[in-house]
């Protein structure tokens, strides 16, 4: 069936789509940073010295959980952004959540869906990059 659309009626559409994509990654992940900015990542720099690394690195949680998500929010360095927020979930997962790779929640469900949520979805962004509704723009080298 032939569809008589206008060409930027999808091209609109499918750039709000990567908006709202980027935004639900960027909230959701960003409200796990300002938990650590608050709290403090102590837990993190335990679990790093247990597992033999500098408790420095400890730090690079706020450049995944908090600088990676406001950079895809407003659509700028998106691609490389997501990707930042892929790799921090796999150490996180890595780290603190190894034991619980392959178990069910108590509900049924995969004990590790919102690690594995992230993580696909940052790695969905990278693929798609920003859009138009991006301060990079849709062109942008790194959108």
């Amino acid at each position: 069936m032939r569809s008589y659309a206008h060409p930027s009626a999808s091209s609109s559409g499918n750039d709000f789509a990567k908006l709202l994509l980027r935004a639900a990654l960027a909230i959701f992940l960003l409200l796990h940073g300002i938990s650590k900015l608050t709290g403090g990542i102590g837990h993190i720099t335990g679990m790093l010295s247990k597992a033999g690394m500098p408790e420095a690195f400890g730090y690079l949680v706020f450049i995944g959980e908090v600088v990676a998500p406001l950079l895809l929010l407003v659509g700028f360095w998106t691609r490389p952004a997501a990707l930042v927020i892929a790799i921090n979930m796999i150490v996180a997962v890595i780290l603190a959540h190894s034991t619980q790779l392959f178990t069910l929640s108590k509900t049924g469900g995969w004990a590790l869906e919102l690690q594995g949520f992230f993580f696909i979805t940052a790695i969905v962004v990278a693929l798609l990059g920003a859009g138009r509704y991006s301060i990079g723009g849709a062109n942008g080298r790194w959108n």
